[in-house]
C-alpha cells in the first residue's frame, strides 16, 4: 500500500475533502489522525476508518489556536510518529464586492486560511527536520491561482498559501522535508454549496459554473483525496514546492 507505516495528520477531516482524504489515506495503509474544530465530526471520521479495519485517532481543536495545534502535533508525533501533515481546514467567504467585505469576514477568513497552515507547519516542521523526513500538503484553491470576482479575500488567502508552500519547500528541502499545495477547482462539497447559496438562483448558478468546465461537471472530494495520497506518498518523492492544479480543465477553457 502506498502509505503503509506512515502517520498522516489531517485538519478539517470531519467533512468534505478532509474526510475523503482521511478515508483514502487509511485505505492506503496510513495511520490517520483526524482533526476538526467539530470534535464529533473528527471522531466520526476516525471511527469510520477503524470500523473498516484501519488505524485512526482524533483531536478536536481550532487551527487558529497555535497552542492547541502544537499540542496535537506533538502528542501525535510522540504516540504514533508524524510523517505527513495535511493542512486542509479552510473556509470560504460570502460572495461580495471588495469594498463591501466586512472586516469581521476579512479577519476570520485570514485567520483560518492563513494562520491554520502557518500554525500546523510551525508545529510540525521542527519534528520533521529532526527526523530527517516529512511531507506537508497544503490545500490552496484555483482561486489562489486565477483570482475570482467577488471572492477577493478567499483568493488572497489561497494565493498566499501557494507561496508559503514554496517558501517551506525551499527552506526545509535540505532537511528532507517536502511541501506541496493542491489547487482544486469547484468541488461538490459543503463549501461549494455555501458559495452557490449566496447567489440569487443557486441551481442556475451551479449549472452556469458546470458549463465553464471542459469535463462539464464539478469535482468530487474523492478526486482531491487521490491528489493528497499522491503527494503524501513516495510516488511524488521528487516533487516539492509544486501547486498541483485539479480543476477539470477550468483554467484552460
Amino acid at each position: 500500500m502506498r502509505l503503509n507505516n506512515k502517520t498522516v495528520l489531517i485538519t478539517g477531516s470531519g467533512s468534505g475533502i478532509g474526510r475523503a482524504s482521511a478515508l483514502r489515506c487509511a485505505e492506503e495503509g496510513a495511520t490517520v489522525i483526524s482533526t476538526d474544530v467539530d470534535g464529533d465530526a473528527a471522531a466520526e471520521t476516525a471511527a469510520e476508518i477503524r470500523e473498516a479495519g484501519g488505524s485512526a485517532d482524533h483531536y478536536e481543536f481550532d487551527v487558529t489556536d497555535a497552542d492547541a495545534f502544537r499540542a496535537a502535533v506533538e502528542d501525535t508525533a510522540e504516540t504514533y510518529g508524524l510523517d505527513v501533515l495535511v493542512n486542509n481546514a479552510g473556509i470560504g467567504q460570502p460572495p461580495s464586492r471588495i469594498e463591501d467585505v466586512d472586516k469581521s469576514v476579512l479577519d476570520y477568513v485570514i485567520d483560518v486560511n492563513l494562520k491554520g497552515p502557518w500554525n500546523g507547519t510551525h508545529a510540525a516542521l521542527p519534528i520533521m527536520r529532526e527526523q530527517g523526513h516529512g511531507t506537508i500538503v497544503n490545500m490552496s484553491s484555483l482561486a489562489g491561482q486565477l483570482g475570482f470576482p467577488y471572492q477577493s479575500v478567499y483568493a488572497l488567502t489561497k494565493a498566499a498559501v501557494i507561496n508559503f508552500t514554496r517558501a517551506t519547500a525551499a527552506e526545509a528541502g535540505p532537511d528532507g522535508v517536502r511541501a506541496n499545495a493542491i489547487c482544486p477547482g469547484f468541488i461538490d462539497t459543503q463549501l461549494a454549496d455555501a458559495y452557490f447559496a449566496g447567489r440569487s438562483d443557486p441551481e442556475a448558478a451551479r449549472e452556469e459554473m458546470v458549463q465553464d468546465y471542459p469535463l462539464r461537471r464539478l469535482g468530487e472530494a474523492e478526486e482531491i483525496a487521490d491528489c493528497v495520497v499522491f503527494l503524501a506518498s513516495e510516488e511524488s518523492s521528487f516533487v516539492t514546492g509544486h501547486a498541483l492544479t485539479a480543476d477539470g480543465g477550468y483554467s484552460i477553457s
